[in-house]
């Protein structure tokens, strides 16, 4: 499990890589947090690209990651997503809730 971030134009990107699983959900979840409290973003984007692997506890992350953006009043958006998190998402319906972009090949 690792992040990286950059800020650009009041949009904060998160860079999410490895597996995203039961072990590692909670640091991503307070990584994320920490983030969005420092930067106060208007778009909060989660880049997907380099994830490996993900299971429910991805859905946790993410519904985090929105409930802190709608607390600052911004948007949230999933990048890079390649098939198997795309089919978790759907499968939960976090497909109606945030904007998704799938893995650009």
């Amino acid at each position: 499990m690792h992040l990286t971030s950059y800020l650009q134009d009041g949009e904060l990107t998160i860079v999410l890589t490895g597996e995203i699983d039961h072990h590692c959900a909670r640091t991503y979840i307070e990584s994320i947090t920490a983030k969005i409290e420092a930067y106060t973003p208007q778009i909060c984007v989660l880049d997907f690209q380099e994830v490996t692997f993900m299971d429910s506890s991805g859905i946790a992350v993410v519904i985090n990651a929105l409930r802190n953006m709608s607390k600052i009043e911004g948007k949230l958006v999933l990048s890079g997503l390649s098939q198997q998190p795309m089919k978790v998402f759907q499968a939960s319906g976090i497909d109606k809730l945030v904007n998704m972009k799938e893995e650009v090949k």
